[in-house]
């Protein structure tokens, strides 16, 4: 049995007990520091308060407040012995045996502990245990009834944790309140929103109301399905508009938005002159809600804007804005003048006439794409090319083995589909926008009045569209098979007339 002098008999078992558990918690509980410097501190002091009762009581002086103070002084020294052990159990051995319990539990053990000691050391004391329990639940019951809600709080957190129905990091709903759960507490949840608001909900609140776990973490694929809602005039098939969105959405790559299950439109409701549509897609991540919604419309606008297709106003709704023939006027000329300029900075065109530029300008059709969108597909026959005026776009080449290839980047003044316009040939590449890209689209039928009445550019615009295969080649090399450069720059051009020739019916 230890003994130091003037110390009580459980002051030295305390000691080694708190050194043993500092020495397995104090690495592991770094950030538990100063918790755990105050308990050190406390234990001190009980000791310091033990060895005084010690000296005290060796000289028979003040003997009742001697005793008084040693049976403090081990009652401090047990609380910070549980305090420890507790630590070093709950905080440290559990979880290195990937064992887990909640950190209200704990402290509720910890408690436990806290008032055990403390029924033993009065019972060691000469207090008789019957009446103190008599006297225990009476004051039990009256607490119990003045603190309903503290309780029914500290219940409440020790619930949510224990059932994993509410976790640290889950996003939740409350009504009109939405954020993300930052701290589970015996009082309260905390949950900071999206404007970096934090919000202090009762516990209680949340065992007796209805709340929302957002993209659940323990589902297979986290995900929250958001709604973008628009409207159309009645005159465009449901049908067509419903597919044109479908396909887009789901060819698009936009950020934080679900491949599977993928994007859908649906036509909800009529009203006067338009109907109401709702494009449903899945969210990856519930705090990009607003910016995801935000991309989503804009490749809606977008894909409308192609399609010739203008969002519905209301019937009721009545303009007022006259514009006079002079005002018209200055905004056509406007527009031509922009899309001159776009034709004029493309080397295929260079052989044209002022008049067959203006000819050309006066059929090209307005083609925005938001960031994310397709332009072209790989393999795909479309009979038109596109000019870029503004943004930035990539051209991917797919091998028939291994991983795409990027090709090339282009920028404003750019134009790429010539050769689909020219030949009707498959389109050489996929080309992705990189931003949002204002661009206009030039059509088969915008070209063929002109090459029709001067069928000799045929062969000189084939030598320009050889340059940009022989350069599609280049990029491409490693892919095919080698041939003579010489052969193919002959033959190449050749063809290409040939195929411009027959695809305008020149021949």
């Amino acid at each position: 049995m230890l003994s130091i002098p003037y110390l009580s008999a459980e002051a030295p078992y305390a000691t080694i007990a708190i050194v043993v558990a500092l020495f397995f918690i104090l690495r592991p509980l770094k950030a538990m520091r100063r918790s755990l410097v105050n308990t050190s501190v406390f234990f001190s002091a009980c000791l310091l308060g033990d060895l005084l009762a010690g000296l005290m009581l060796s000289e028979h002086r003040f003997s009742a407040i001697a005793q008084l103070l040693r049976q403090l002084s081990i009652f401090g020294e047990g609380l910070a012995v549980i305090r420890f052990i507790g630590l070093a159990w709950f905080n440290v051995a559990l979880p290195r045996a990937h064992i887990r319990i909640s950190g209200i539990l704990a402290d509720i053990l910890v408690i436990i502990g806290y008032i055990g000691w403390a029924f033993f050391r009065l019972n060691q004391s000469g207090v008789e245990l019957t009446h103190l329990f008599a006297t225990s639940a009476i004051l039990t019951a009256v607490l119990a009834i003045s603190m309903q809600d503290t309780l029914g709080n500290l219940l409440g957190g020790l619930a949510l944790q224990m059932d994993n129905s509410l976790e640290i990091g889950d996003w939740i709903k409350i009504d009109d309140l939405s954020g993300q759960v930052t701290d589970i507490q015996w009082r309260y949840t905390a949950i900071v929103t999206r404007s970096g608001e934090k919000a202090i909900v009762p516990n209680s609140q949340l065992m007796k109301g209805r709340y929302y776990v957002l993209c659940d973490k323990n589902a297979e694929n986290p995900s929250w399905r958001r709604n973008i809602e628009f409207n159309i005039d009645l005159s465009v098939p449901p049908g067509r508009l419903i597919r044109l969105i479908e396909s887009d959405l789901a060819a698009a790559t936009i950020p934080h938005v679900a491949q599977t299950p993928p994007p859908s439109c649906v036509l909800m409701s009529f009203g006067p002159g338009y109907a109401h549509y709702v494009l449903r897609y899945w969210l990856q991540n519930p705090q990009l809600d607003d910016p995801t919604d935000s991309e989503v419309r804009s490749h809606v606008l977008a894909t409308l804007q192609r399609s010739g297709i203008r969002l519905a106003t209301d019937d009721h709704i009545i303009h007022l804005v006259k514009e006079g023939t002079a005002h018209r006027e200055t905004v056509q000329n406007r527009e031509l003048k922009r899309r001159l300029q776009a034709i004029d900075s493309i080397e295929l065109f260079a052989r044209l006439s002022d008049s067959e530029k203006q000819h050309l300008a006066e059929h090209l059709i307005n083609a925005p794409f938001a960031r994310g969108d397709i332009l072209t597909r790989q393999g795909a026959i479309a009979h038109w090319l596109y000019i870029i005026v503004d943004g930035e776009v990539e051209a991917w080449w797919q091998p028939p083995e291994g991983p795409r290839r990027l090709l090339e980047k282009r920028g404003p003044g750019s134009v790429f589909g010539e050769i689909g316009l020219m030949t009707g040939a498959p389109r050489r590449a996929t080309v992705v926008a990189t931003t949002d890209v204002e661009a206009y689209r030039l059509d088969k039928d915008g070209f063929q009045e002109i090459i029709r009445q001067r069928p000799e550019l045929a062969d000189s615009l084939s030598a320009t569209l050889a340059s940009r295969l022989r350069r599609f080649n280049d990029l491409e090399r490693g892919y095919h098979e080698g041939r003579d450069e010489q052969a193919r720059q002959t033959q190449g051009s050749a063809a290409i007339g040939q195929k411009i020739r027959e695809f305008f019916g020149l021949d």
